[in-house]
């Protein structure tokens, strides 16, 4: 199957996607987010699909796949705050309208942080951060998983010392 087959192919089910992100989501932006990221996902991994299968379901599971992992990744974040009792989680805005002074400054002082590390330790880690699966890193990178691995933990332990007013 060539490429402009695959691709007009994934875009007629672009509809019914839509359709099942917005039952898994509930949310319009959310679930064009969603569709957005299965489609991209898809695209990226056109060479795994074997031909003689059901294109639908293979995306169908992209999508279900990748919703399962954000909505894991966000609880995980909510369950970090929730533990955390200092001065610092009391702070954070409860509504997504206001942004606290104290937020933005926070914000910027870790983003120097970050933007400081070594290219080979930033880089990873800022991948890693957007939601990037350790794999997909390194086929990127053209870099071994474990050298991905160790460069995320070791830039985790660079902020860790360099951000530690914010614990």
């Amino acid at each position: 199957m060539s490429t402009l087959e695959f691709n007009q192919l994934m875009l007629g089910y672009k509809l019914p996607l839509r359709y099942f992100a917005l039952r898994l989501t509930s949310d319009t932006t959310d679930a064009d987010d969603l569709l957005q990221d299965t489609l991209l996902k898809a695209l990226l991994n056109r060479d795994k699909f074997t031909e003689s299968t059901n294109l639908k379901a293979w995306l169908y599971t992209i999508m279900k796949n990748t919703f399962i992992n954000n909505y894991r990744r966000q609880s995980k974040t909510k369950a970090f705050i929730d533990r955390e009792k200092d001065t610092i989680s009391q702070s954070i805005p409860t509504s997504n309208n206001c942004v606290s002074p104290l937020s933005v400054l926070a914000e910027k002082d870790i983003k120097s942080q970050i933007d400081s590390l070594e290219d080979e330790l930033r880089i990873p880690f800022e991948h890693f951060f957007e939601g990037y699966k350790y794999k997909e890193i390194a086929d990127n990178l053209q870099i071994p998983i474990g050298t991905v691995k160790s460069r995320i933990f070791l830039a985790r332990k660079k902020l860790i010392v360099s951000l530690k007013d914010f614990r």
